[in-house]
Formats: C-alpha cells, structure tokens, sequence
C-alpha cells in the first residue's frame, strides 16, 4: 500500500507558477458539465462508494457467477473437507495421490490413498502454507478479513489485527 496519500478527484491547490501547472479556471471552462466541478463527486464520495460497491456486500449478475459475496460469506471449512477415493482428495491439502489404475483415466476409480502424507495432516500443521499455521480455514479468517470495512486501515504484513500473517 502506498506511504503517501494518492490523488483521488480532488486535486490540491495548483502551486502558483507560470508553466506547468494545471489552470483550475480553464479546467472548468473547458469541462463544464464535469461531477468533479459541480461537487458531486468528491475523494469522500469515492471513498464511500468504493467501499459499499467493491469492498462490501453481494455482486449479482457477475461474469458465469450468479452471485459472489465480497465477504467471502460462504468460505469453505477444511474441517467440512471429504477425503478418500472415488476422486475425492488425500487430504484438505492435497489431491488424492493414487492412481485409478491401469486403462482408467477416470477419477471415480481412485482408490483411498493409503500412504504417507509428507507432513503432519492435522489441521494445526504448518506444512501446507503460511499464517496462522498455513492450515486455518478461509471460513474464519474471511470473518475476520471482512470486519475490515474503513479503506486504508490495512495492516503491514498482516490480513486482519489478530492475525500472525
């Protein structure tokens, strides 16, 4: 995120200098008609619609998804994960590892993958990404991502206040 504020729509006061500077007056004149000019748009304004039309709520009508929650309501539990054969992954980290035999290239056929996982499969292990042990679930840190509503509040290093990463 930048260290300096950016412009937004409301420019600041031009420095007072013969060439190179933008001319408010002209700017008007030539774009009357402009929602920059009239106040109807604002940095605030901005601000506010950004933050109730992409950082919050429910996009309807998206590209091929009906509807897609911008607070990730609906963010998946590793817990609620199903493994085992037919298909389905080793682990909530991992595809299933087996092959479905030979002359089959259908996953159906998959059967249970019996072997060793590399790592701890538990969900407190650290072997299967970064932050908050690599292995919480998206269905709790996107509460925790979406109690973010003030845009530019971010945290360095950080998805939300509690988090380690």
């Amino acid at each position: 995120m930048a260290e300096q504020p950016q412009i937004i729509v409301q420019q600041p006061v031009p420095p007072n200098k013969k060439f190179g500077a933008r001319n408010q007056t002209n700017l008007q004149k030539i774009f009357p008609n402009s929602p920059i000019h009239s106040g109807e748009l604002s940095d605030q304004e901005r601000k506010e619609f950004y933050e109730k039309n992409v950082i919050n709520g429910t996009v309807v009508g998206g590209h091929g998804i009906n509807s897609f929650n911008l607070d990730y309501a609906d963010a998946p539990n590793f817990e609620d994960v199903k493994t085992g054969g037919g298909g389905l992954p080793s682990t909530p980290f991992t595809p299933n590892l087996t092959s479905p035999g030979p002359g089959s290239m259908n996953a159906a056929d998959q059967p249970v993958y019996e072997g060793t996982i590399v790592g701890n499969t538990e969900l407190s292990s650290a072997e299967f990404g970064v932050g908050l042990g690599g292995t919480v679930s998206p269905s709790v840190t996107a509460k925790e991502i979406a109690k973010q509503s003030v845009l530019g509040t971010y945290i360095m290093g950080r998805s939300f206040a509690t988090s380690n990463g």
